[in-house]
């Protein structure tokens, strides 16, 4: 690791502990010419799957449409942007869980549906109206009468 500040190529770790939710190893770095300390953080990469569309086509997975997503139903909403990213890394661990190189859109949507009926029961239902296509208010009653059959759900 070269250190951030001399460009030196000689650097040794002092301290490494888990960070996040145990997928990172945060390290403390002292580069040996100019004593300067930094930190650096290493996880494993891996790939996501290729998502196949609805209507057949593929196309490659993509955090910012997952994000904007889940922040457009949790929108003007009272949850953290730490629960919101918690709940976005979940959904990819889940799908880079599944040790496939392509999966459905629909597994994406049911999982990204589980995550905000935790978060919040009012974006669980503006996802679920549009996800679902709700033809009427029938619809939402339905929804809205199995969260509240829920023994330990938010309200």
């Amino acid at each position: 690791m070269h250190c951030p500040y001399c460009s030196a190529e000689d650097t040794r770790v002092i301290d490494s502990r888990l960070s996040g939710e145990g997928d990172q190893v945060r390290r403390r770095r002292e580069c040996m010419e100019c004593r300067e300390r930094f930190t650096t953080f290493e996880f494993a990469e891996l790939n996501l799957p290729r998502i196949i569309k609805s209507d057949g086509t593929r196309e490659p997975f993509s955090e910012d449409k997952l994000r904007a997503g889940m922040l457009r139903a949790l929108e003007k909403r009272p949850v953290s942007s730490d629960a919101i990213e918690a709940a976005i890394n979940r959904v990819k661990k889940k799908l880079q869980s599944t040790g496939d190189r392509e999966c459905s859109s629909s597994l994406i949507g049911e999982a990204v549906m589980e995550e905000l009926q935790k978060l919040d029961h009012v974006a669980y239902v503006r996802f679920a109206s549009v996800y679902r296509s709700f033809q009427d208010v029938n619809e939402f009653r339905a929804v809205i009468a199995s969260l509240e059959e829920e023994p330990h759900g938010r309200k």
